[in-house]
């Protein structure tokens, strides 16, 4: 039987955070008053001494946590390889950054880390007694365009199998179930002047596997606009989509890696006032983890690409995800 417990990140409010209407201890506020009983933070975009936690930072964590009720149960790291502008960062300096990340992380009390397919599988592995050291489980988020069964992941859940190691695992996001296209790629295409009739022919083609260039210049031949470029981009890249056929197969994927899962990242990119996401399947989503014996954090995730801010939002989602779970 689950154990799903609601929380959000403070990532939901990153355009308030970024035009300076929300602190950081209004970010932590808000959360807590949208529902959330505990908080993933992202650690390079709100811990001032990143990539270490100062004892004020920490002071101020515990002093909002009693004040709030809520504190963070997940810690967002970072995997960049490209930090060095003439090479990648190796295996080993990829893990050594992990490492600091999983100190950073049981500094903060976070028994979860979600890290990126940026870590390798080899040094994934690697950082299994480190992980263990720390009391930190670690897991892959599994993002879209990737499926929690795609080559990728099989390597990860290889990993995770041979180690035999509980503290290593996945964070699935719900983007990579998509079957429609991303509303707020779509409502700004039409904003920038491209026709529906076109956005439509994109996703008809995208949905049948046409080849992006194909894709691209048949969309130029019919006179798209050209703005309709950068719709056509997500649709093939982070926010792409499969068709409703496809869903059932990807729910059997994600019913494969649930017991390798820590938390959960519910990802949306719009909300109606019916609270309704239109692109990503909830309903059919929840009712799987709802089943399972999944025990943990279903943390609600909101990408601002209107720019409009996350807090109705974030609200919204938490509200939605409460009446189909049913708690």
């Amino acid at each position: 039987m689950s154990n799903i417990k609601l929380g959000a990140t403070l990532f939901c409010y990153g355009t308030e955070y970024a035009r300076f209407q929300y602190d950081f201890e209004e970010c932590v506020k808000q959360a807590a008053l949208a529902g959330a009983t505990g908080y993933e933070i992202v650690a390079t975009q709100m811990i001032p001494s990143y990539p270490n936690v100062s004892d004020e930072f920490l002071g101020l964590v515990h002093d909002l946590k009693v004040k709030y009720k809520i504190g963070p149960v997940g810690y967002g790291a970072n995997n960049d390889k490209g930090m060095r502008h003439d090479r990648n960062l190796t295996d080993d300096e990829m893990l050594a950054d992990t490492i600091i990340d999983l100190k950073a992380a049981n500094k903060l009390g976070c028994k979860v880390m979600r890290s990126q397919y940026m870590l390798s599988p080899a040094a994934f592995e690697r950082l299994a007694p480190y992980a263990e050291l720390y009391d930190v489980k670690v897991g892959i988020e599994i993002h879209n365009p990737e499926t929690p069964m795609s080559p990728l992941m099989q390597e990860y859940l290889e990993v995770i199998r041979r180690t035999g190691s509980k503290y290593l695992g996945f964070v699935p996001d719900f983007g990579c179930f998509a079957i429609a296209p991303n509303k707020p790629h779509w409502m700004k295409a039409i904003q920038a002047g491209v026709k529906e009739e076109h956005l439509k022919m994109a996703a008809d083609m995208r949905y049948a596997g046409v080849d992006i260039e194909e894709a691209r210049a048949k969309l130029m031949e019919a006179g798209a606009h050209p703005a309709i470029n950068a719709t056509l981009q997500g649709m093939y890249g982070f926010v792409q989509f499969k068709s409703k056929e496809a869903l059932q197969g990807l729910l059997e994927e994600l019913k494969e890696i649930l017991p390798y899962s820590f938390e959960m990242h519910g990802k949306f990119h719009y909300l109606s006032e019916d609270c309704v996401e239109p692109s990503i399947p909830y309903e059919e989503i929840l009712a799987v983890l709802k089943e399972s014996d999944f025990d943990g954090y279903l943390i609600c995730e909101y990408e601002d690409e209107l720019y409009c801010g996350g807090t109705e939002f974030t609200k919204r989602q938490l509200a939605m995800e409460k009446r189909i779970l049913g708690i």
